[in-house]
């Protein structure tokens, strides 16, 4: 007798069902608390995540925004920080950077834009958040200057040089010439200090009242030299220097 083997049955190997990253939830959840509650419902760890999110699409990024915070203090440090002292965060790559820094760009440009057209001097808070939004966390010294017309409205505003960690060359006949290029009346000098010490030196005092001497022989009047350290800054018109 022949026994007929039975074909075999093969078992139906199990799908595998794929399992979302625990980071995908976490995203979808933050950006919905911030449609709906709006930024004043988050964490500044939480908010840069969610800026994190542009450069770094696929990856948990709520540790890299700590450490980012940690590192330089603030979200102004974190913007104003170096792309070479960005590099240093683990995770931070080249686009990351490039979303740090454009939204800085973009947050410089609209505080520049929101002071023209207006007489500065009665702008006072604006300029000195400006400047310190734009020069606080650069790691080396940078002279701008704002210049001003008659009515003392924004005419432009220059970075007209950049220094070292501690030094930046200011050639007072550079500043007076770019002055009369733009027909301006007036001047503020801007400058900022890395150590975070906005305290003049005695060099800043000597070339400030330089440029004050030649610019009243071309009736450009200097209404202020401000320098900007980390969060705090210093008026030599306030002070009395001029």
């Amino acid at each position: 007798m022949v026994v007929k083997s039975s074909p075999l049955v093969k078992a139906k190997p199990e799908l595998s069902k794929a399992v979302a990253p625990h980071y995908t939830g976490h995203r979808q959840r933050l950006k919905e608390k911030f449609n709906l509650s709006g930024e004043q419902a988050l964490h500044d760890y939480e908010l840069l995540e969610l800026l994190l999110f542009c450069g770094i699409p696929r990856a948990d990024v709520k540790l890299i925004a700590k450490n980012l915070l940690a590192k330089f203090g603030s979200l102004l440090g974190v913007f104003g920080a170096s792309p070479q002292a960005l590099k240093e965060i683990s995770g931070v790559g080249d686009a990351v950077i490039h979303v740090i820094k454009l939204v800085y760009s973009l947050m410089g440009r609209s505080m520049q834009e929101n002071l023209q057209g207006k007489m500065v001097l009665q702008s006072w808070h604006q300029v000195i958040e400006y400047c310190t939004a734009r020069m606080s966390y650069n790691h080396q010294e940078q002279l701008r200057l704002l210049f001003l017309d008659q009515k003392n409205q924004l005419i432009c505003d220059e970075v007209q040089q950049i220094g070292t960690v501690n030094h930046t060359p200011i050639y007072p006949r550079e500043v007076m010439r770019r002055a009369l290029e733009v027909n301006a009346c007036a001047i503020i000098l801007v400058h900022n200090h890395p150590s975070g010490d906005p305290s003049p030196s005695r060099a800043d005092i000597e070339l400030t009242l330089k440029i004050q001497e030649i610019g009243s022989q071309l009736g450009i009047r200097l209404h202020d030299h401000i320098v900007i350290g980390k969060g705090k800054h210093k008026s030599f018109k306030s002070m009395g220097l001029l």
